[in-house]
């Protein structure tokens, strides 16, 4: 066993260090990982679990004298080497990439990729947990959570700040080498330096690829192409899925007529002011233009897709001094101005990317609510049109979308579909029935279609567009329950026996649950201020702030716990009572206000009662690793926002910590087992 000595970093330096890299890794991982193998795309809190799982097994190794983390650039070299050797990605576009349904892409099998790494990045968080929980016992059970937490929020801040400069993959391992030489210098294996040398390698080799650049959400892939005299496009893929095509727009609606076909429904519309939601690379702009659009507010959420329109798109769109870019996520951009428009058009806002890895919300998933199609509504002038147009793949979908116009306008739409071509299709409507004019035959009949066919909208408490029913996809109940039954397995193998959290079994539903809360911060504010990446880097950073904040308070005070209690089922019900809709009107300042207060009071509450249970454990490691084995479980109980909604996933809060009371009663004056 290593003394405490001949580290590099000793106390408080070191458990700072250890866990922001742990966190940072988590988070780094989880971008990579998703960025180079499309299952994670869609499946992201498969990392976060795997995370949990990991670092609760570290904890409790790290009564252990063998110090395994000594080695973790092993198990991460491992995760590159893996993924970069076995990448999947899809090969054109698929009729069958969509959200909540199995997709082909190349590569192994799903079934073999997901426990792959499942497998290998839990073992590789074991290590990190390991480094932390050793740090961890240098300290009195508050005293170790309070720098575990300051650690966290360096960590989110580093990953943040990486994000915010697009910087290339190869950075986030040199960050980990230098993090891990400041905790063991040269106690640091020739092996593990090796690993972690060729892991940056790797990452070089991705990085210097012809093409590749990083936006804060995806793994950029550019490649241009000669398709006749004088006709040159580039293509556009995202985390290895066909995103967008950049060609002179002519050529594009010789090839995609689609594009023209909202001016050609909103014929005498005169185009004063238009709204492209979802301009990219700017195809869509420089069509308006064309048109005669007099000025353009062109929304982009995505960054460096923008930049790529604004350096390579033949027509030059974004130099038109009548075009303002907005980067912004379309929804905020809609709930954060007043201006009225002539058209407005959502045109293929489809992110292929979930927000993070703690909730199902996709990046457009707001946008094509109930709520957002009447906010677009309200946004037009008299004479005002409404169109959208994207490879919708599936009937049911444009019918759920023309449904959902229809309902909002109160008359039908005209729909154009291209069924040569993918389920691509236009939906088009004006605000007044006269507005547009609809081919013969395209005309969508509700009375026509299966009442089966046409699911009901999506809405904001479930905004779920790509889920036809109200259900929890057989997939993932399967994907749950292996993650669970690995889960049994390593805490028996490498946790040991489970006696030695016998009695924190109340922290392990308290886990439960500040995953779910947390899981409803970041709803909440995606909702009010966008599906950012800034707007996610900053609830994470304000959930961490905010248990800090508790950690203070339970150092410097006694609060009695019956206050504590009544304080976190009263910010409960507060939650509960106030929807997050009923915000969305009010002005920036105020709706600022109550989203922290609505968001950040029950994750306060809720840590003022983790901590002064806590506080007293005397056995701090296997506590917290209780707690973060609930938060594990709480990740698969976050599937239940697919069929209760966000709304109601605070009862099933409630009752967890209403369970982890009624327990904690008991457990209060026993002392656990060691």
């Amino acid at each position: 066993m290593t003394s405490p000595a001949s580290f590099v970093l000793t106390g408080r330096a070191r458990l700072i260090v250890a866990s922001a890299l742990m966190l940072f890794v988590q988070l780094a991982l989880i971008r990579w990982s998703g960025a180079n193998l499309v299952h994670l795309s869609y499946f992201s809190n498969l990392i976060l679990l795997a995370s949990f799982l990991g670092i609760g097994l570290g904890f409790l190794r790290s009564r252990r004298p063998t110090d395994i983390g000594r080695y973790v650039p092993i198990g991460l070299l491992l995760i590159v080497a893996f993924i970069s050797v076995f990448p999947a990605k899809i090969e054109g576009s698929s009729t069958e990439l969509i959200f909540f349904t199995m997709v082909q892409p190349t590569g192994l099998p799903t079934w073999v990729s997901l426990p792959m790494v499942f497998i290998v990045i839990a073992i590789t968080m074991t290590m990190f947990g390991e480094i932390t929980g050793r740090a961890f016992r240098a300290f009195g059970a508050l005293d170790a959570y309070r720098w575990d937490i300051i650690g966290s929020i360096a960590g989110t801040l580093a990953f943040t700040a990486i994000s915010f400069l697009r910087a290339p993959s190869w950075v986030w391992p040199v960050v980990t080498f230098i993090a891990l030489w400041l905790l063991y210098g040269v106690r640091l294996p020739w092996i593990s330096r090796l690993a972690m040398l060729a892991v940056v390698g790797l990452l070089v080799f991705e990085s210097i690829s012809a093409g590749v650049s990083w936006s804060p959400y995806y793994k950029v892939h550019t490649e241009t192409f000669n398709a006749g005299t004088n006709v040159e496009f580039t293509t556009i893929q995202v985390n290895g899925i066909p995103h967008q095509n950049v060609m002179d727009v002519q050529e594009r609606l010789k090839s995609e007529p689609m594009y023209g076909r909202p001016y050609e429904r909103a014929a005498g519309n005169p185009l004063n002011n238009v709204l492209i939601v979802g301009a990219g690379t700017g195809t869509d702009v420089a069509l308006a233009l064309a048109n005669g659009a007099k000025h353009v507010d062109a929304v982009e959420i995505d960054p460096r897709i923008q930049q790529i329109g604004s350096q390579i798109n033949p027509n030059k769109p974004y130099d038109d001094p009548r075009v303002s870019v907005h980067i912004n996520d379309g929804r905020a951009f809609l709930s954060g101005n007043t201006d009225k428009y002539d058209l407005i058009l959502f045109a293929l806002p489809d992110s292929l990317t979930l927000v993070s890895g703690a909730s199902q919300l996709r990046l457009e998933s707001y946008l094509f609510t109930e709520e957002s199609m009447q906010a677009a509504r309200d946004h037009l002038t008299d004479q005002g049109v409404f169109a959208m147009y994207n490879y919708y793949r599936e009937p049911w979908l444009i019918n759920r979308l023309a449904g959902t116009v229809d309902e909002v306008y109160g008359h039908a739409p005209c729909l154009d579909t291209f069924t040569a071509v993918q389920s691509l299709a236009v939906i088009a409507i004006g605000k007044e029935q006269g507005n547009v004019v609809c081919a013969p035959n395209a005309v969508w009949d509700r009375a026509a279609i299966v009442a089966t066919e046409v699911p009901t909208p999506a809405v904001d408490d479930r905004p779920f567009l790509y889920l036809k029913e109200r259900t929890i996809p057989t997939l993932y109940l399967i994907v749950v329950a292996l993650i669970l039954a690995v889960s049994l397995l390593g805490v028996r193998i490498f946790g040991g026996p489970l006696r030695s959290m016998a009695g924190y079994t109340d922290l392990f539903f308290m886990g439960i649950a500040f995953l779910l809360l947390e899981t409803r911060s970041i709803t909440t504010f995606a909702l009010l201020f966008g599906t950012t990446w800034l707007v996610n880097a900053l609830v994470f950073t304000g959930v961490l702030l905010a248990v800090l904040a508790a950690i203070e308070i339970t150092k410097k005070f006694t609060v009695p716990r019956p206050a504590i209690i009544t304080a976190l089922f009263a910010s409960l019900l507060l939650a509960f009572l106030v929807p997050n809709s009923a915000l969305l009107s009010l002005p920036i300042p105020m709706r600022l206000l109550f989203a922290v207060i609505l968001a950040f009071l029950p994750v306060f509450c809720a840590n003022l009662l983790f901590t002064s249970r806590f506080k007293d454990a005397t056995n701090p490691t296997s506590a917290f690793a209780a707690n973060l084995f609930g938060a594990m479980i709480g990740g698969c109980l976050e599937y239940l926002s697919l069929v209760l909604g966000y709304q109601w996933l605070i009862l099933v809060v409630a009752l967890m910590y209403l369970i982890a009371v009624l327990i904690g009663g008991r457990y209060a004056k026993r002392p656990a087992r060691v």
